[in-house]
């Protein structure tokens, strides 16, 4: 199934986003543009900070590592130089991880990658933040091959990482709107061609040409089959139909 989303839901906040998919649930909020502290101010572009803050218990080294992937990927579409000596704070708060999450034998920085990256941006549409373009990530899992080479995994579930039982390299792959590719983050043991399979596989599911392939069966939606962008397009289309409905009911 799409993922579940709420945009604008927290009230003291300039923009947030809840995100809900495949067992993750994340709470995103935005600040911005904002005085700068001195120390941190850049003259002719904005400071980007973004905090990640674990479901349980107190930030770790992986946490850092998350912010730093999270913040590089966003400032690349943020457009800073149009709002100079400001500071935009993004904080990503996990409130739940899939049961099966420990036991996929897959490291959980990277599973929950596209889905803060999911959230931060929907949370910087929200606050109306400029940016260049949108982007969408997406995860390919590839199952160690025992007897004969084994179909990568598509925005696998943890369930399916489960019953895969040994996974040998899992990737990140997160696409501009013009397929332009910002963030690529990999762990395990994997040859040049399985990356290039997984590259193209994430392509297709983040930015694919109508009529191409899906994103499986987990964005069938009223039986059509759609894309990444596709569905982001339509959650901001529903959100300001909504902010709109003024105008139609006058």
């Amino acid at each position: 199934m799409a993922p579940e989303t709420e945009l604008s839901n927290l009230h003291r906040a300039d923009g947030s986003a809840t995100y809900t998919h495949h067992g993750y649930s994340i709470i995103g909020a935005v600040n911005g543009p904002i005085e700068v502290p001195r120390r941190d101010e850049l003259p002719e572009e904005a400071t980007i900070e973004v905090n990640v803050r674990p479901a349980a218990g107190v930030g770790s080294p992986k946490d850092r590592q998350l912010e730093t992937l999270v913040h590089n990927t966003l400032r690349s579409i943020i457009l800073t130089r149009s709002i100079p000596r400001t500071l935009v704070q993004i904080t990503l708060q996990i409130r739940s991880l899939p049961e099966e999450a420990a036991s996929t034998g897959v490291n959980p920085s990277i599973a929950i990658l596209p889905h803060l990256l999911h959230t931060s941006l929907l949370a910087l549409l929200s606050a109306s933040i400029p940016l260049s373009t949108i982007l969408t990530s997406v995860l390919v899992a590839i199952p160690a091959a025992h007897t004969q080479p084994s179909t990568p995994l598509l925005s696998p579930t943890a369930n399916d990482l489960v019953r895969a039982k040994s996974i040998k390299s899992v990737h990140v792959f997160a696409f501009s709107g013009d397929k332009k590719l910002l963030l690529n983050e990999s762990d395990g043991v994997f040859s040049y061609e399985e990356w290039e399979e997984a590259c193209e596989m994430a392509e297709e599911a983040c930015c694919r040409e109508k009529g191409g392939v899906g994103l499986a069966e987990g964005m069938d939606v009223d039986g059509q089959s759609r894309n990444l962008e596709e569905w982001l397009r339509e959650v901001v289309k529903e959100k300001v139909a909504y902010e709109q409905r003024w105008k139609t009911a006058t």
